[in-house]
């Protein structure tokens, strides 16, 4: 089967999921205001999503290591869109948070997986730029979900995104029941299932890689999950104009994951981190000092996705080099820290706002990774030299 076709799918399956975990941002107003509360504490559903789709990745990425990753996500994707689907007809804050939790769970195999797998099939001298392709096509969900859930949420109602995904992620399933089926997915039954942890937060590289990765999903996660409210609060726009500014996060990720293979054969991944990290510190900078000007905030948008996708695609591409034959646990273990960090950054920042306001949050998430530029450019190891010996070192026999 061609890398291409492969990558393809794959990319449509993270679409699918990115789509549907961030709409939740720019129609996070109309759904607390449809419900009843507001838009602080309506972010739990955000929150609620983010904790199980992270803790449940590290159930998942064994689970592929030794079933197989194509027939774990051909499971997850048909449960996800039955989850989806409850949320359409969610009533209150209280079910909507078990269905986003519910989806949360299944969503959890997509991108670890998927990225074991590019891990399996792609040589490393092509990796990042495989990753950065399929990681460019599902940001690219995130980025379209923006303008697409804003614009059902302002002509129908924010229940219609929900169904509209909901069969989105029946014709994803419907692929990779047909054509995926061809994908190659090799099985470990002897795999361990705990054991791959403990090797890897017991080597100083990977923990150290594992530590920068929860840091960047508190504060850059963080930061974007309460743009939505910060515009309407802002600006009072409707949900239309809230999703088509914050498309433009969605286009520069598209836009980085192509450029982070080149430009980190050119560069070195180390500063390709570090200019992923910077940018997304200018984005918290502007929307703190000229977030009252729509040019500004629409830089800092784009800013924010740009930098986060050479930030994290790069990180990825380390983390696939340590323990191939339990790829999925590696895998599994940076999405936890990203996206469990993200929820707790959410978390942390809705309290944050309720207290000094939006201003004052980007502020001190920005200072946060100001810090983080110092720490991942000083501990993370980029190199092939470094990364080789730990991951013999992790290598499950």
């Amino acid at each position: 089967m061609k890398r291409s076709t492969i990558l393809l799918i794959l990319g449509l399956a993270g679409f699918t999921v990115m789509a549907d975990n961030w709409v939740v941002s720019p129609i996070l107003p109309a759904i607390a205001k449809d419900i009843g509360v507001p838009a602080t504490s309506a972010g739990l559903l955000i929150t609620s999503y983010m904790l199980p789709f992270g803790l449940f990745q590290l159930v998942f990425g064994p689970l592929a290591d030794r079933f197989g990753k194509r027939q774990i996500l051909n499971f997850a994707m048909f449960f996800f869109t039955f989850a989806t689907a409850l949320t359409a007809i969610g009533k209150g804050i209280g079910d909507l948070t078990i269905y986003r939790a519910v989806t949360g769970i299944f969503a959890a195999s997509v991108m670890p997986v998927s990225l074991a797998l590019i891990g399996d099939l792609v040589p490393m001298g092509e990796r990042q730029s495989a990753i950065g392709t399929f990681m460019g096509i599902s940001f690219l969900g995130q980025g379209l979900s923006m303008a697409i859930g804003g614009s059902i949420a302002f002509f129908l109602s924010w229940r219609g995104v929900f169904a509209a995904y909901s069969v989105l992620a029946a014709l994803v399933t419907v692929l990779f029941f047909t054509a995926g089926r061809k994908i190659p997915s090799e099985k470990n039954p002897n795999s361990e299932f705990l054991a791959p942890y403990g090797r890897l937060l017991g080597n100083a590289p990977s923990l150290i890689l594992y530590l920068i990765v929860l840091l960047e999903g508190m504060f850059i996660l963080g930061s974007f999950s309460y743009l939505g409210a910060f515009i309407e609060n802002l600006y009072k726009f409707n949900y239309l104009n809230i999703g088509f500014i914050m498309t433009a996060f969605g286009v520069t990720a598209v836009i980085g994951g192509r450029l982070s293979g080149k430009l980190a054969g050119k560069l070195g991944r180390r500063k390709v981190l570090v200019f992923g990290l910077t940018s997304a510190t200018i984005a918290d900078a502007l929307f703190y000092f000229g977030g009252n000007m729509l040019w500004v905030l629409v830089t800092g948008v784009a800013l924010l996705g740009l930098g986060f996708m050479l930030a994290h695609s790069t990180l990825l591409t380390i983390a696939t080099e340590f323990a191939a034959k339990a790829r999925g646990a590696a895998m599994s273990l940076v999405a936890f820290c990203f996206m469990g960090g993200g929820g707790i950054g959410t978390a942390i920042g809705g309290n944050i706002i309720k207290s000094v306001g939006f201003e004052t949050f980007f502020s001190y998430y920005g200072i946060a990774l100001l810090i983080l530029i110092f720490l991942a450019g000083v501990l993370v190891k980029c190199e092939s030299q470094v990364v080789e010996p730990a991951a013999q070192r992790l290598e499950i026999r």
